[in-house]
């Protein structure tokens, strides 16, 4: 038995949640908060909050113990890239690529 959750089109680089995402792979879900809330990285406020509705949908779709849970999976891939352009020196377009994330994260109980 698994419980998912997902965020789509995050504004954030998946390069920078990836870092964050290691930190925090295959750990009980408390310390994963713990380590959520002490880390200084920009991902680990919408990972943080995503980790709260994964446990949500653990305890009231699949009727899983919170206090057994862990990350079995979780990963980040690229969605759609916002091109902007800011004007150069001469008339030139430099592009601005502001890149977006899919995150996902998936508990699973402990076998005890």
């Amino acid at each position: 038995m698994e419980a998912k959750a997902c965020l789509k089109y995050a504004r954030i680089s998946p390069r920078k949640v990836s870092i964050v995402l290691d930190l925090i792979r295959n750990k009980p879900v408390d310390e994963a908060m713990a380590i959520l809330q002490h880390t200084p990285k920009a991902a680990c406020e919408d990972l943080q909050k995503l980790l709260k509705s994964a446990m949500a949908n653990a305890e009231n779709n699949h009727d899983m113990k919170t206090d057994n849970l862990y990350i079995s999976e979780c990963y980040v891939s690229q969605g759609p890239i916002l091109k902007r352009i800011r004007p150069r020196a001469q008339g030139r377009a430099f592009r601005i690529d502001k890149k977006t994330s899919h995150i996902t994260l998936v508990l699973k109980e402990q076998e005890v």
